[in-house]
């Protein structure tokens, strides 16, 4: 991989390019692009790459918009690889990886550009996520920053599990936390070239979080920044409670958790982790879902395809510090048992 055809120098200004990645979603492009295009940040670029949609939203946007630079992929290859085939072609500073679906707010991209420029160790930063529905809530998808627990259960601040708090500033302040959003992902080239990119074998779904913690473990700092605020509707590709959302999410924890943690640690997480799925799975059928049972059964045995095939990790070298956002209790004792369901409850950090 040619890294120079892909990264820029820091001399000279601070470059941003928003690639929005589409798939088959011109009503979204129709409504929420003006806002983008409406960004007041002076060396921004914006890019549609398109992941080979069958609808007509490549030659709508050659006809709206024919100013906007069109990467078209030949094949849909997820979140994953839709980006990583983009992104060998885009020369910037810093990358918005933005969805579809997000409407942004007048001066969202100076504050995280400033947070960025202060510090060359954050390497990714996300924005405060509202829901687009309704504007009072954080967003299921990275609300106020990413966090996990010691098992590998994603929250945020603002969101456990399906409980979605409202937005009364109570998390406005800028730190680091564990991982940043795929919604509105403003990440540094070079640091994303030299992580390699985001594993395409997780197609969608907590990619972003796997190539945050790969981050981490080099060295880098991933930030919010709630100053800068964006509107998500979410679920605009798979939504909550689909099948297939459902079985990417299980597969793919359990691959990160494979990917990233090491030793007797990982085997012990790991083994956990399947009997916590499989209690999940048979409280499903109880409950009259049986597809979500299915769901889960499929994700275990893609797993272990999965890692018979895999090839092995190499251990990173990094410092030795505990990583950021990595809250060392388990988020489901706290939740159903202790009835803890807001952030502020479970987790205060410094």
């Amino acid at each position: 991989m040619n890294q120079q055809a892909q990264t820029t120098t820091t001399t000279g200004p601070f470059t941003v390019a928003v690639v929005i990645l589409n798939w088959n979603g011109q009503s979204f492009l129709e409504k929420f692009l003006p806002s983008v295009l409406a960004s007041t940040y002076p060396h921004l670029e914006v890019i549609v790459a398109d992941n080979a949609s069958t609808d007509d939203s490549v030659s709508w946007l050659k006809q709206h918009y024919p100013q906007i630079r069109l990467i078209q992929n030949e094949k849909n290859a997820g979140y994953a690889g839709g980006y990583n085939e983009a992104l060998k072609h885009v020369q910037s500073n810093v990358y918005v990886l933005l969805n579809s679906d997000v409407e942004v707010t007048p001066g969202w991209i100076e504050p995280i550009v400033e947070l960025m420029q202060t510090d060359e160790s954050i390497a990714a930063c996300q924005p405060k996520i509202r829901s687009y529905h309704q504007k009072e809530l954080f967003e299921y998808a990275g609300a106020s920053g990413g966090f996990i627990d010691r098992f590998g259960y994603p929250f945020t601040r603002g969101r456990v599990f399906d409980i979605i708090e409202q937005d009364h500033g109570q998390y406005n302040d800028a730190i680091p936390c564990f991982w940043a959003t795929g919604a509105a992902l403003f990440i540094r080239s070079k640091d994303f070239h030299a992580a390699g990119g985001f594993d395409e074998a997780f197609f969608a779904h907590q990619e972003e979080i796997d190539l945050c913690w790969r981050l981490q473990l080099a060295g880098k700092q991933i930030y919010v920044q709630p100053l800068s605020v964006v509107y998500h509707v979410g679920g605009g590709t798979l939504p909550q409670g689909n099948n297939r959302k459902t079985f990417l999410n299980f597969r793919n924890n359990l691959m990160m958790l494979h990917k990233n943690l090491f030793g007797m640690h990982a085997f012990l997480t790991i083994v956990f982790r399947l009997l916590l799925d499989g209690v999940a799975a048979w409280r499903s059928l109880f409950s009259g879902l049986p597809g979500t049972f299915g769901a889960v059964f499929w994700a275990h045995i893609a797993y272990v395809r999965w890692m018979l095939t895999a090839k092995k990790k190499p251990v990173p070298t990094r410092k030795k510090k505990p990583l950021s956002g990595m809250y060392q209790g388990s988020i489901v004792w706290d939740y159903f048992i202790r009835k803890k369901t807001r952030f502020s409850e479970i987790v205060h950090p410094k």
